[in-house]
């Protein structure tokens, strides 16, 4: 018995070493082949699967006797607007693929990694409005648009996951990540990786960060969270007992502002010296509004049992080595 890992990128590759460490049998699948999981113990088999091929991810599953599946897999934001067909394909037909097998299969459950970005089209009708934004806003909102590609491949997964549920008793959950704080500084594939980068290399130079690019900069506040804690609520949901919600937003419980972020990174790198912020009306990642309230995160506290452990600043000293 195994627990599939789809895609062997940041947040797979920890929850793949996470679920290895506590005993579990993990095949940790990828396009091309992943590189090596530092799994001692020999618990993570690589596999290379193109998990849009619905026929290649149930033999994969049959060969390996999967009983759960945690499904990373998808390309983001900046590779989408370089192939939107791709995107499509790759994070669309991935859920249903995953979702598919295991009905055909009776696995125990799917969780499924989605984004706060799927909430972002919800913030001009809310503005002013401080109440928390539920999770399944969107799902009541049927008029409101995607305000992005990668965006609306998500918000199609969750349907596709929730449509499942309902219609053949798939088990399954889906992550709405915060802005992610994690991964390589040489070649960052997400906005926040961007960031971070910039932000290192700044500090490295003792100098400014350069925030030309609208894309880093943001008005109001933003969400976050730990790229070792997104991994973690992986676990947690694929743990539960009861998540009725089956959406669930993951964030740390503080929100920040541009300036409040760069303070925070001033902290966690000494040689970063301080600029004056610019105050765009957009939000985070050029998205058009800005964040008008934080997540509500009382369900992922009361029926997945999880909380962020890192804080934005621990965040940035892990990721950086500082």
């Amino acid at each position: 018995m195994s627990v599939l890992v789809t895609g062997a990128g940041l947040i797979g590759g920890l929850a793949a070493r996470l679920l290895a460490a506590r005993g579990e049998r993990v095949v940790l699948a990828d396009l091309v082949a992943p590189a090596p999981a530092g799994d001692a113990a020999g618990r993570i088999v690589d596999a290379t699967c193109d998990v849009a091929d619905v026929a290649a991810l149930d033999r994969l599953v049959t060969r390996h006797e999967v009983t759960a599946i945690v499904h990373t897999a998808a390309m983001l934001s900046t590779a989408i607007r370089r192939d939107p067909f791709e995107g499509a394909r790759v994070n669309v037909l991935g859920v249903a693929a995953c979702l598919d097998v295991a009905r055909r299969r009776d696995l125990r459950r799917v969780v499924i990694a989605s984004s706060a970005t799927v909430v972002y089209s919800l913030f001009a009708g809310r503005a002013g409005e401080a109440r928390p934004i539920p999770e399944d806003a969107p799902m009541r909102l049927v008029g409101e648009r995607p305000a992005s590609l990668y965006a609306a491949t998500k918000l199609a997964a969750e349907h596709l996951m929730l449509a499942y549920a309902d219609s053949y008793g798939v088990d399954a959950v889906a992550l709405r990540l915060a802005a992610v704080i994690g991964g390589s500084l040489e070649r960052p594939t997400s906005v926040p990786g961007r960031l971070l980068a910039k932000l290192a290399e700044a500090a490295a130079r003792g100098a400014a960060p350069d925030l030309d690019d609208p894309l880093l900069v943001w008005g109001g506040e933003e969400e976050f969270v730990d790229a070792r804690d997104c991994a973690r609520a992986m676990i947690a949901a694929l743990d539960a007992p009861a998540p009725r919600q089956r959406v669930y937003a993951i964030a740390e419980d503080e929100a920040y502002t541009l300036e409040r972020f760069l303070a925070v990174a001033a902290c966690a790198l000494p040689g970063l010296a301080p600029v004056a912020p610019p105050a765009p009306s957009t939000g985070f990642a050029g998205f058009p509004h800005r964040r008008p309230a934080r997540s509500d995160l009382a369900a992922a506290r009361d029926e997945l049992g999880f909380r962020c452990r890192h804080s934005l600043e621990d965040a940035i000293r892990y990721w950086t080595g500082a």
